[in-house]
């Protein structure tokens, strides 16, 4: 699915495509540049997966995605409760407690973007270290500003009919019931 992204009076072409589509509970889409090979969210992955300091806050957010949110809750606004405009911040924010299991990420050092469609349906972006109190302020702000201006305009298609939410089958497609989205 290919959109158009504008940031600083330059038109990027992106495409959304599926994450990961395995877990019981919710499918993973991400978004990537034409013309670049890696996705967002692997490439935040892979970056912080190299630095030893945030290897090992990286493989917890990796598995609260897949197995908290793809496999046993889904996109539920338990898990996206930390509010960053048009995104929600991963991990959780505060203590939650889901079907006994407690989710708690006091002081994590990352933040990954995302954006909730519906509870089984969920847009990863990109992120990075958290190194101020506010992303205004942070060496986020960048990445933060980009995955809200890819949320604006993904959540605009929804509204306009050029994205359709298949909720029963866990998918977006285009309005004519293709994969494949240009805007």
């Amino acid at each position: 699915m290919y959109f158009c992204l504008q940031t600083n009076n330059k038109v990027n072409i992106f495409a959304l495509e599926i994450w990961d589509d395995e877990g019981a509970k919710c499918t993973f889409y991400t978004v990537k540049y034409d013309g670049v090979d890696a996705n967002e969210t692997d490439l935040f992955f892979d970056k912080y997966d190299a630095i030893a300091a945030y290897k090992q806050a990286n493989q917890e957010l990796l598995s609260f995605i897949i197995y908290a949110i793809g496999e046993d809750h889904g996109a539920v606004d338990e898990l996206f409760n930390r509010d960053e405009n048009e995104v929600k911040g991963l991990p959780v924010q505060r203590k939650v407690v889901l079907d006994e299991i407690t989710y708690h990420y006091p002081n994590f050092p990352s933040r990954l973007y995302a954006l909730k469609i519906t509870n089984s349906i969920a847009i990863l972006f990109n992120g990075g270290v958290k190194d101020d109190e506010t992303n205004q302020k942070s060496s986020l702000h960048l990445i933060w500003r980009e995955a809200c201006e890819f949320a604006k305009r993904i959540n605009e298609a929804i509204r306009d009919g050029s994205i359709i939410v298949d909720e029963e089958n866990r998918k977006l497609t285009n309005y004519d019931g293709s994969d494949e989205i240009i805007l």
